[in-house]
């Protein structure tokens, strides 16, 4: 069994993601109880959610992504009918997703698209099946190039 990230590019953790119900309330709870920043907001169609990244301090490190459904056909509000709000996934930020989606495969893990798909800011994910995962959701994430 290969030791370390080997050729997996793994660069840190990029998020948490957290499922709820009502994107706003989520964002005032964390920015208000948590004194996190709001710093990007968006809608992805593609994976039906409304979603927000949010940052605590200055050093635009790790991010909590709060992911709220948009309909009630999306992951998300599947995920919350389950198991209700909460965690739904880590992140980990790769340098190149489709070496490090071949590294995996290499290895037995199952992940969920055959080709990355568009993530949040232009960025390019993938999942790794909870199953080969220790029964967490793993999201992959490789940041869009600088502009």
């Amino acid at each position: 069994m290969p030791t370390g990230d080997d050729h997996l590019g793994l660069r840190g953790i990029d998020h948490v993601g957290i499922a709820v119900p009502d994107l706003d309330e989520a964002i005032a709870l964390y920015t208000g109880v948590f004194g996190l920043r709001c710093v990007h907001r968006e809608q992805n169609d593609e994976q039906g959610v409304r979603e927000a990244m949010l940052e605590a301090g200055d050093q635009g490190g790790t991010r909590i992504q709060l992911l709220a459904p948009l309909s009630a056909q999306s992951p998300i509000a599947t995920f919350l009918d389950r198991r209700g709000p909460g965690v739904q996934q880590v992140a980990y930020r790769v340098a190149d997703i489709d070496a490090a989606g071949a590294a995996l495969r290499e290895r037995g893990a199952r992940l969920l698209y055959e080709t990355p798909r568009r993530g949040t800011e232009g960025s390019l994910v993938n999942f790794v099946h909870p199953r080969s995962a220790g029964g967490v959701l793993v999201e992959l994430v490789q940041p869009a190039a600088p502009d």
